[in-house]
């Protein structure tokens, strides 16, 4: 089924882990993990496993910016098949919430993507037409969204000669959350001329015309809705619902009478525990939802009154995307040290507000069954998996390596292989290494030096970097240290930033891209180690107080941290420490071995290693033409910074100030945003604004620090 374009074969790693993951697939291996180095490939390496197996493929990004770049990435790779793209489709969104503390509530406030809630759409409707699908989501696709077999009842199939009325196809059209609008021809409407229909389907970019002569279809077009030009004539199609959450009237007025009998249990119990300002709120808010959904079919917040629509069970989980996938699928999870703990901890946080608005007459207890799934019901739903990192955590690995025994290769306690499978240099577990980059890149050299003096011999080794034009990285253990380093370093002349968490996303870009350019050349800061932090420039990075155990100095960090310098050709590390601890221990035992590995095949296949080259302009991009638009003319401009990227930081900061109820924080970032769109006029306006900007709040000019 699947179509891989590719200008270059599988070099280095990649054929032995391509081969060994498909064969895995194969024969039904239910986890594996693709251990693989920084700058390796691996998504050309899943790609191929994807080519290899034909299964429609889910795969699974910790943040909307890198399953952006897996989207780019794999519509690369597959033209001609569907690569989808499913995230959330909020550009701003802030949940009700209830603080008892101040008496404070926060209505639900949220802005609507239109062209990601299209490619939402359009995934859905994929899944029920096709099986060559590859679907790049964000963790919100554990969230509820419509019932899949309501989705699939309200489908309307249609082909010529099919007898059906005009008026009947209109009156589907309507069931499935449709519009008629005869002047705007939008996404989500259409329009009737005489005895012609004119559809712009939600999840499609074309239309579609129905022809009726007397009450039989007798033509249907695909055509261009701004130009009319014609594509082509249809023998069939299909038309998919208008909206995510669609429902058949029948069912939605049995949800009201299932909605007053719990309402009215709900206000007994309130007012059975003397609470009777809660037992008026819960009867005013649900009164008037019910109102609304008996005159219009949909109120605001009818997610929360899901579980009655849908007939569950008290307590019984939501339908996701994952129910809307073959039940064969391949499922790949990307970043997975970062992306697994994710989708277990998304419950909890969910739970704690709502139940906060159940308790004091908010909510119906019924809400708290709208909600992302708990880790065991995604278990459930789990497909066959691999787990994609460079630095995989203990779960991922435990679940690969289930069915085989610990081989010599792995020393005890070890979080990861130190032979090619975890069993020595030809094991068979579910662990696959790629290692060895088609570039020739080694992993970079590592250096112990004692604490004793370090600044004075980052100084000297910094100075070396800057004399050849390359870049260094310095990461600190505090703020405070960073900033005071910082200054220190500007005042005996080296040309130094730093960056840590009080930088706001804009200034936070700027500093990245400056880097690259050759701006400044020494970067001081606390976690540079973000997966996606793409520096080819960087030839050192320093890691001081290196063995100060914790969190910043934990084998996965060293190790993440490691791989900001291994995309150059003279990539070093240098750990400053006087105690070798386990997590350095272990740092070093990874490190040697794929050193030893990747030299060893150099020597062999007589490669001479290139540096990395990349554009500083390189641009993150879902491939929809608004944002390509505001790319272009930034770029023309001359513009700092990749404004849609900035814009998607600034997004994903704001979402989760809000989902951590800091919506002060929240107002200031969504101030910025629309601050940052009115600098840069119609190229920023590819991402929908919020509401207004919320009273009082300012916005910080640029460079200064907030404290």
């Amino acid at each position: 089924m699947f179509d891989l374009v590719s200008p270059f074969p599988p070099a280095g790693d990649q054929p032995q882990a391509i081969a060994k993951l498909t064969e895995g697939v194969l024969s039904a291996a239910r986890h594996q993990v693709l251990l693989g180095v920084t700058g390796s490939g691996k998504t050309f390496t899943i790609a191929n496993v994807i080519r290899n197996v034909d299964k429609p493929t889910l795969v699974i990004s910790h943040n909307k910016t890198l399953a952006a770049q897996l989207y780019a990435e794999f519509k690369g790779f597959f033209p001609r098949n569907a690569v989808e793209y499913f995230v959330s489709y909020f550009d701003y969104y802030q949940p009700e919430a209830y603080i008892p503390r101040t008496d404070t509530f926060i209505e639900k406030d949220s802005s609507r993507n239109d062209e990601i809630e299209r490619l939402r759409l359009s995934t859905m409707s994929s899944l029920f037409a096709r099986r060559d699908v590859v679907v790049v989501a964000s963790v919100s696709c554990i969230y509820g969204i419509g019932s899949r077999e309501d989705y699939e009842e309200m489908v309307i199939h249609l082909r010529t000669g099919l007898e059906l009325t005009r008026d009947q196809l209109l009156s589907r059209l309507v069931d499935l959350q449709y519009s008629r609008n005869d002047i705007a021809f939008e996404r989500g409407r259409f329009r009737v001329r005489g005895d012609t229909v004119e559809l712009c389907p939600a999840y499609a970019e074309d239309a579609l015309r129905i022809e009726f002569f007397g009450d039989v279809i007798e033509r249907i077009t695909r055509f261009d809705p701004l130009t009319g030009r014609k594509f082509e004539e249809l023998a069939a199609t299909t038309i998919y619902p208008g909206a995510q959450f669609v429902t058949p009237m029948n069912k939605i007025r049995r949800a009201i009478l299932t909605i007053r009998e719990e309402l009215g249990d709900r206000i007994a119990w309130f007012e059975k525990h003397g609470k009777l300002i809660e037992a008026q709120r819960i009867k005013m808010r649900t009164e008037y939802d019910l109102e609304m959904m008996e005159e219009m079919g949909f109120c605001s917040g009818i997610e929360n009154y899901s579980r009655h629509i849908s007939d569950r069970p008290p307590g019984s989980r939501p339908c996701t995307l994952l129910d809307f996938m073959p039940p064969d699928y391949l499922l790949v999870i990307d970043e997975s040290h970062a992306t697994v703990p994710q989708l277990g901890g998304m419950f909890a946080g969910d739970i704690s507000r709502k139940k906060v608005l159940v308790e004091y007459g908010f909510r119906l207890p019924s809400a708290l069954d709208n909600r992302p799934l708990n880790f065991d019901e995604f278990q459930s739903l789990q497909g066959q998996t691999i787990y994609v990192s460079a630095t995989p955590g203990p779960k991922e690995l435990e679940w690969a390596r289930q069915p085989v025994k610990r081989g010599p290769g792995v020393a005890p306690g070890s979080d990861f292989p130190s032979g090619a499978n975890g069993q020595g240099a030809r094991g068979t577990s579910g662990v696959v290494e790629l290692v060895v980059r088609p570039t020739g890149l080694v992993d970079p050299k590592i250096t112990v030096k004692p604490l004793r003096g370090q600044i004075d011999d980052l100084i000297e080794e910094a100075r070396k970097r800057v004399e050849r034009k390359e870049r260094v990285l310095v990461t600190t253990l505090t703020k405070r240290t960073a900033e005071e380093l910082t200054d220190y370093l500007r005042d005996i002349g080296i040309n130094v930033r730093y960056l840590h968490s009080e930088i706001d996303a804009i200034e936070r870009v700027e500093i990245l891209r400056a880097l690259r350019k050759g701006e400044f050349d020494v970067l001081v800061g606390i976690n540079l180690l973000r997966e996606g932090l793409d520096l080819p420039e960087v030839s050192l990075v320093a890691i001081l107080d290196a063995d100060k155990e914790g969190y910043l100095r934990s084998t996965t960090s060293l190790t993440q941290t490691a791989g900001r310098a291994a995309r150059h050709l003279h990539g070093e590390v240098i750990l400053y420490a006087d105690v070798m601890t386990q997590s350095i221990q272990k740092f070093l035992a990874i490190s040697n071995y794929r050193r030893e590995k990747q030299l060893a095949y150099n020597a062999e296949h007589h490669i001479t290693p290139r540096s990395v080259t990349r554009a500083v302009e390189d641009s993150l991009a879902t491939y929809e033409s608004k944002r390509q638009q505001a790319d272009a003319v930034l770029r023309e401009a001359g513009a700092d910074f990749d404004v849609t990227e900035t814009l998607r930081e600034l997004e994903e900061e704001m979402v989760t100030a809000a989902n951590n109820l800091e919506f002060e924080k929240a107002a200031l970032l969504r101030d910025q945003i629309k601050e940052l769109k009115r600098q840069f006029g119609h190229a920023a306006g590819a991402v929908k604004m919020p509401g207004p900007a919320a009273a009082g709040s300012v916005s910080y000019p640029r460079g200064k620090r907030r404290r």
